[in-house]
């Protein structure tokens, strides 16, 4: 398939699939204004390789994400069938309330350098898609941040690279504790820019994209 806008047919009213920041059904949009709002194929496997950062490899050739939320499994299911790959679901077990997406998809590479990323929305999406596998925000009403995580120091170091290229600024690359994993590298967006990052960057995980949403007054 071309790099060109990827055809939305099929989306009906989805809850995810959308280009903005967060779920618009949540926000009152209406499926149509949905169906007309496609992507690249650049864009969603942009994302894709963002959110790669919680999935493995399955027996040397399968991509393997594992989720307890099901709907951002069929998120991630809806994207690859519109750049021609499919995948199945499963849920792990008779009694556990996990579920995995494995995927064929040749075009999804670990090794993938996001500084190859072309164009601000490829990296925009990109650090959606590692804000959704590798991000965190507070679930109660206290003080509010938003951080990023990962365990190799220097894509951590190229994810700060791709925010500055967004004029978001962060804190020091950081480990909270090297007692307790001196491989655990984190960083927090200032305080000045979670609105900035909320509206630039935002997300389609169904907590943190709400959180955000109404931390954020958005």
């Amino acid at each position: 398939m071309s790099d060109n806008a990827v055809s939305a047919e099929n989306q009906q009213a989805t809850l995810w699939f959308t280009r903005g920041r967060f779920p618009r059904e949540a926000e009152g949009e209406s499926s149509e204004t949905i169906r007309q709002t496609p992507f690249t194929k650049a864009e969603i496997l942009a994302y894709l390789h963002g959110a790669m950062h919680d999935a493995s490899l399955n027996k040397g050739k399968r991509i393997r994400f594992v989720q307890v939320y099901e709907e951002r499994l069929k998120m991630l299911q809806k994207m690859l069938k519109q750049i021609g790959y499919n995948s199945w679901i499963y849920r792990e077990g008779k009694h556990r309330n996990l579920y995995a997406l494995e995927t064929l998809c040749k075009e999804l590479d670990f090794r993938f350098n996001p500084q190859r990323l072309q164009g601000e929305q490829e990296r925009v999406m990109y650090l959606r898609g590692f804000f959704d596998a590798e991000g965190g925000v507070p679930r109660n009403q206290g003080r509010f941040y938003i951080q990023l995580v990962q365990k190799d120091f220097a894509k951590m170091a190229s994810i700060k690279n791709l925010l500055v290229s967004l004029d978001i600024e962060s804190g020091k690359i950081h480990n909270p504790s090297r007692k307790v994993d001196p491989d655990y590298w984190r960083i927090f967006i200032v305080t000045k820019h979670h609105r900035l990052f909320a509206n630039k960057i935002g997300s389609w995980h169904p907590i943190k994209g709400k959180i955000l949403a109404q931390r954020m007054k958005i």
